[in-house]
């Protein structure tokens, strides 16, 4: 039995959402808990010919075994939660802690109207970095002054805790990415706190002696959203001529896309304490791994790629996502 954290170590949209949801499936944890910022991070998960965008619940949630919890260093949106509730089709699973802050209109509006955040930064827009500035000042309500929210209202961490004493699995599962973290990050051109894995060990109320792996995701071709210093981007043409183009779940913005980052790479995964890597985004070094789920199947210029990769992580690569879908990925854990 385990409690394992699941965090992005580039600039976000590595693929965690695909990874949390193969290892919910293979992991079989009684409860999956999300922490990160709130409504800014949007996960994509593809389960055959559907495709579901989440950004409150944890993206695990297609694995139907587990309760679904939201920590209390979340901002939630009340609307969005609700709404996402009823689209995924979740109820009666999913909780959050009655600490969580809360995101208000006028965070949104405030959001929005900043040409500082909006188009210097490039914030998503979702009012978080406002709701966070009312959180500091200890102005903002918490998810337990809703009623609205009664229903779901719980204390994660003591649920969490009670878990893993009882010998269960928990799988903590991060939003956005190292690089944007507002600590370690390229900041000003940041998110407003902290994404490594201790942030989010800390944002479900669970002590760093209870974690016992720290899976980080690292994309092949690593991608970026908004402003801020990117050092391996390539043009627009030249990703565009290797056949990738992607757009962010929550803006619908073209990603930037880049180059492999082994120095990145490398000091992310000292801060996360990295213990697993896994790479996504195979296909695209080698179209030729496309749907591969065993070891053997890679090409020799994909091995060749993954051997550096390791290296510069300095962990073992045990995740290889080859494919969109949830079961196209190679696991060697």
């Amino acid at each position: 039995m385990s409690c394992t954290i699941i965090v992005g170590g580039f600039f976000g949209d590595e693929g965690k959402g695909k990874i949390v949801a193969h290892v919910a499936h293979k992991d079989k944890p009684s409860i999956i808990s999300r922490g990160g910022v709130g409504t800014n991070a949007g996960h994509t998960v593809q389960v055959g010919d559907k495709s579901y965008g989440v950004r409150m619940i944890p993206s695990g949630f297609v694995y139907p075994g587990a309760k679904l919890l939201i920590g209390s260093g979340v901002l939630v949106d009340p609307t969005v939660l609700k709404n996402e509730i009823k689209n995924v089709g979740v109820e009666g699973r999913v909780f959050i802690d009655k600490r969580c802050g809360i995101i208000e209109p006028e965070h949104i509006a405030q959001d929005k109207a900043s040409e500082h955040l909006s188009k210097k930064i490039g914030t998503t827009g979702t009012g978080c970095g406002p709701a966070n500035v009312a959180r500091v000042n200890r102005t903002a309500r918490q998810a337990k002054d809703v009623p609205e929210l009664k229903e779901y209202i719980v204390d994660a961490a003591q649920m969490l805790n009670d878990a893993i004493d009882r010998g269960e699995t928990v799988l903590l599962e991060g939003t956005q990415g190292f690089g944007i973290s507002l600590y370690f990050g390229t900041y000003p051109y940041v998110t407003s706190k902290d994404t490594s894995a201790s942030q989010i060990a800390a944002d479900n109320g669970i002590g760093p002696t209870k974690v016992d792996d720290v899976i980080v995701v690292f994309k092949a071709f690593p991608t970026r959203v908004g402003g801020g210093p990117f050092e391996t981007e390539m043009t627009r043409e030249q990703s565009h001529e290797l056949g990738i183009q992607e757009f962010g779940t929550v803006t619908h913005r073209e990603r930037r896309i880049g180059v492999w980052d082994g120095e990145l790479a490398r000091y992310s995964a000292m801060i996360n304490g990295c213990t697993i890597g896994a790479i996504t985004g195979i296909d695209h070094i080698d179209p030729a791994c496309y749907g591969a789920t065993e070891y053997s199947q890679l090409t020799p210029k994909a091995l060749e790629f993954l051997k550096k990769a390791e290296e510069d992580i300095g962990a073992p690569i045990k995740l290889i996502s080859t494919g969109p879908d949830v079961t196209q990925i190679i696991d060697i854990r």
